[in-house]
């Protein structure tokens, strides 16, 4: 870990970066990091691509891609967010010179577009990038490295709520239990029975 608190994993950061996509400059100083794959993962953890060692930023805080020749960052439902150009997004483009800010850190995007036509814009990316359950807040990004053994872990489904009483049908059987016990009961005739010492006949 360099002194500016972030660093590469180690087989990133071995040999010559001859065949370096771009970097990333930090903007309060340091070593610039290079971008050596098309796809980098940019978090808190050791084996991420490019470790950010702050406790403000995720553990798989965002993922950065170079398609068509462009850089794009997607937020992984991290907890204090990316920003460019100091806009707060989950999906943008990156051009050369735009500011990168991950939770509290800035970095400068540098690198040299390898495609002729430029992106599309970001808000064509936000429809595409992410499913209707992400962007309803139901279902967490998808991220193929969220675990050691390449597995993706569903959320667990809620467990069902416990079914409520029915109070229609509780207040009738406390109605009909009140008539049962407060209405009255028809009295029992009694036959008079006559002594037969009495009997004058």
């Amino acid at each position: 870990m360099g002194r500016a608190g972030y660093a590469l994993v180690s087989e990133l950061n071995t040999g010559k970066h001859s065949d370096m996509l771009g970097q990333l400059v930090p903007c309060g100083g340091g070593d610039p990091i290079p971008l050596l794959r098309k796809k980098l993962l940019i978090g808190r953890r050791s084996r991420c691509d490019i470790t950010l060692g702050f406790p403000n930023v995720s553990s798989h805080h965002c993922e950065l891609e170079l398609v068509n020749g462009y850089w794009r960052v997607k937020d992984l439902g991290s907890t204090n967010g990316i920003k460019v150009n100091g806009e707060r997004c989950d999906v943008h483009w990156l051009m050369p010179g735009d500011e990168l800010r991950v939770a509290k850190h800035s970095f400068e995007v540098a690198y040299e577009p390898l495609g002729d036509a430029p992106p599309p814009e970001s808000s064509e990316i936000d429809v595409f990038a992410e499913g209707l359950m992400e962007k309803a807040g139901l279902e967490r990004p998808n991220d193929d490295r969220r675990s050691s053994s390449g597995e993706v872990h569903a959320r667990k489904p809620k467990p069902p709520e416990p079914s409520k009483p029915n109070r229609v049908a509780k207040a009738e059987t406390e109605e009909a239990a009140f008539q049962f016990l407060t209405e009255e009961t028809p009295k029992p005739r009694m036959r008079t029975l006559k002594d037969p010492r009495t009997d004058d006949s």
